[in-house]
């Protein structure tokens, strides 16, 4: 039996095997509760959080009223926290070689036919230069775990080439780094070569299942795999990503243990995670779907992010082009704060187009440009943003968590994304994406609440009209 205890640096404890299953129980024998359930989203509605348990019971609950009054809450508390800005990132695939077994993943070492690929410094620049040429600031790093082939060391050195390249009025702003767990010390050194996110998922947080589907590699120890996140902020990143790929067991117990995460690291490091995604298992080479009959439908997949953002609502959430538009389109509307947009998953793919294909870790379903996606997304009445400041400016962590609370990152989120639409507007966009967006931009700006903020935001984007760049609160 496993004790269970968020303070705990110990993986078995923080998610304990026990808890999630007393919690799945308990929240099945109240599914049908209602002065619990009316208490719990009462406490969600104020913007309190939820604890695992709490949210355990909302996906219990069945009945239309209750998920609709899920939905509206969580619409709320997106917009007081959030507003209508939307985050834009691309994914950018440095490697697929790989020495661990996991069966749901193509980059699996025993896979034959997959194209193996590492890019070259040079190569990576042409990725970045198609990137920047594409408008895309913020960049969220992807390779497969090998010692020898993608060692920190060549992590580390095309982190450095991508933050030199400048293209006309591109640069990358902020990289965000997605491989495997690893040192104190190696995170020491992404931190100190200015990574914003470290981002990892779990996969499952069932331990027997993810043991199963883990069976070679260092990705098969599930203890250091699960401890990585604490490695990470005891070796001073200040921002961490967790996550979950839904399909792979019962979505309950994937929800459970990742909002047992974000508890553990809340207790024991005053903050928990920047960002929680949710990918859902899809196709790739080499791997058969009919051996995961966990698949999560479009409703509950839905009704897992608004839960999440019940009890995290402070947490960025993220979601990919695995999904398609319309899928997209009913996640951002209660609960996800950040979305790619013209992504390939291919390594070379931004450069290389077709000719890099074969390489792709999994099938995307949103295959539309980013300019097509920055217009969708005004189209719905969204700020696309690629605001880099938080970052930038030191406002990350404990920092970031303790102005959002305050309901403070208003005062610089909402000008921020403005004006760096207004920067994709003038280097990027089509014409009718530029005419759409500089409406929205006329719109908002006039009702930014602070006078002072509102008058600089005017002069800054008066500036980006005559060329200047990066403005930022």
């Amino acid at each position: 039996m496993s004790i269970y205890n968020p303070q705990s640096s110990i993986a078995e404890q923080f998610i304990s095997h026990d808890e999630i299953l007393a919690t799945l129980d308990y929240a099945a024998a109240h599914r049908g509760d209602r002065e619990l359930i009316n208490d719990i989203l009462k406490k969600a509605a104020e913007a309190r959080g939820l604890t695992h348990r709490e949210a355990a019971v909302l996906l219990e609950c069945s009945d239309s009223d209750t998920i609709e009054r899920i939905f509206s809450i969580a619409r709320d508390i997106k917009q007081r926290i959030y507003g209508n800005r939307i985050v834009m990132f691309a994914p950018l695939y440095l490697s697929n070689h790989c020495i661990n077994g996991c069966t749901y993943c193509p980059y699996h070492a025993t896979n034959r036919t997959i194209a193996r690929r590492k890019l070259t410094q040079e190569q990576i620049a042409a990725e970045v230069i198609a990137l920047q040429d594409m408008g895309h600031k913020r960049l969220a790093l992807e390779a497969g775990e090998h010692p020898t082939l993608a060692p920190i060391e060549y992590i580390l050195e095309s982190i450095d080439t991508i933050y030199s390249i400048r293209h006309r009025n591109g640069a990358i702003r902020r990289v965000n780094v997605n491989i495997a767990a690893t040192t104190v010390e190696n995170y020491r050194r992404l931190r100190d070569a200015g990574i914003g996110t470290y981002i990892l998922f779990e996969e499952t947080y069932n331990r027997e299942v993810y043991n199963r589907l883990h069976p070679s590699g260092p990705k098969s120890d599930w203890a250091y795999h699960t401890e990585a996140m604490d490695r990470a902020m005891e070796g001073g990143i200040d921002d961490v990503g967790i996550g979950a790929l839904f399909g792979l067991t019962d979505y309950r117990y994937d929800l459970v243990g990742l909002l047992m995460h974000a508890e553990h690291l809340e207790a024991r490091f005053g903050v928990g995670p920047h960002t929680i995604s949710v990918p859902r298992i899809r196709p790739a080479d080499d791997i058969d779907l009919t051996k995961f009959p966990n698949a999560v439908t479009d409703d509950v997949f839905r009704r897992i992010v608004a839960i999440l953002r019940l009890a995290v609502p402070y947490t960025g959430m993220i979601i990919s082009t695995r999904e398609s538009a319309e899928c997209r389109k009913q996640v951002l509307d209660v609960g996800v704060s950040q979305i790619s947009g013209g992504s390939r998953t291919s390594v070379g793919g931004y450069a290389e187009g077709e000719q890099s294909e074969g390489s792709e870790q999994f099938d995307i379903s949103d295959h539309r440009t980013l300019d097509q996606v920055v217009g969708w997304l005004l189209e719905l009445g969204y700020i696309p943003s690629f605001c880099t400041a938080c970052y930038r400016e030191g406002r990350t962590g404990d920092r970031f968590m303790s102005l959002a609370k305050r309901g403070l990152i208003g005062n610089c989120c909402a000008p921020n994304a403005l004006m760096t639409l207004a920067e994709y507007l003038e280097d990027y966009a089509s014409p009718r994406v530029k005419v759409e967006g500089y409406k929205m931009i006329d719109r908002l700006q006039q009702i930014i609440p602070s006078d002072k903020v509102r008058r600089i935001t005017e002069e800054n984007l008066k500036a980006i009209l005559e060329g200047k760049r990066d403005f930022r609160f």
